[in-house]
């Protein structure tokens, strides 16, 4: 199994449990991660959730080992996104990520360590609240592989840090580190190294404190969702077709150990 779930005292917490690929996302992972949040949404003993990765990374985003192996000629086309979708939280889809189309009444929390960077960096934009340890960074790594953001990314980044420094971060796909992050509101909170499970913990007790239902009507009113979420989503998903082409090449590059680690000029 590559993601573990637990659910105590009204949280929800999700783990993906691939540290040997700094938790980046195959096929599997993504099914398991929709359903596990789907399931979060109809569980009335759960009121928040928190997603994290196991040991020191959140997530690496989309495994491209995985991609370069190939993914069969129907994945596109099972993760289309239909030109009369309009409601993400009536008609739930995946995402090749797993939960990033998904509208839930419910907060999430990111608990970052490490890597949240590339389809990783969007589940952290998929989240309602990121704490990051000090020594956690984002960043839109799939710059260099030919990978568009297709999980969300295009359509949540400009909302919470605004179109100027977006639009820095998704053209350089530079590495953004913690203080940076909270500094331009991409994170809210950092803490020591090791304690974002923890932190992200008191956080979400906090949020049990108050009435729920007012607190989702608030959350809900204050978030891009219904018609104009599912517009946008349906936008960026206009660039998919770039997986058969620049982003196969990259994978391929990435395989063999080329570009990573930040090294631009090896690919």
């Amino acid at each position: 199994m590559s993601i573990h779930v637990e659910t105590g005292n009204r949280i929800t917490t999700v783990t993906i449990t691939r540290p040997e690929a700094r938790n980046a996302v195959d096929p599997a992972t993504a099914t398991a991660l929709y359903r596990t949040f789907l399931d979060f949404e109809a569980d009335k003993a759960a009121d928040v959730a928190i997603l994290t990765g196991e040991r020191a990374a959140f997530c690496a985003g989309f495994d491209l080992k995985a991609a370069a192996a190939g993914v069969d000629a129907g994945w596109l086309e099972r993760h289309a996104i239909p030109d009369d979708w309009n409601d993400p939280g009536a008609h739930p889809l995946p995402s090749p990520m797993g939960p990033a189309r998904l509208a839930l009444s419910k907060p999430v929390i990111a608990a970052i360590e490490g890597p949240a960077v590339a389809g990783g960096m969007e589940l952290a934009l998929w989240c309602d609240i990121r704490i990051i340890g000090e020594g956690g960074y984002f960043g839109v790594f799939c710059r260099r592989w030919g990978v568009p953001l297709i999980d969300g990314g295009t359509v949540r980044l400009p909302g919470i840090v605004g179109a100027g420094r977006a639009a820095d971060l998704i053209l350089t796909g530079r590495s953004v580190a913690a203080d940076e992050a909270l500094a331009i509101g991409l994170a809210n909170r950092v803490v020591p190294n090791g304690s974002a499970l923890a932190a992200a913990r008191e956080y979400a007790a906090e949020l049990l404190k108050f009435p729920q239902a007012c607190l989702r009507a608030d959350r809900s009113s204050a978030a891009l969702s219904g018609a104009a979420l599912a517009t946008a989503l349906r936008r960026e998903w206009q660039s998919a077709p770039l997986i058969r082409t620049e982003a196969a090449s990259g994978a391929a590059r990435f395989a063999a150990g080329r570009g990573r680690g930040g090294d631009f000029g090896d690919i």
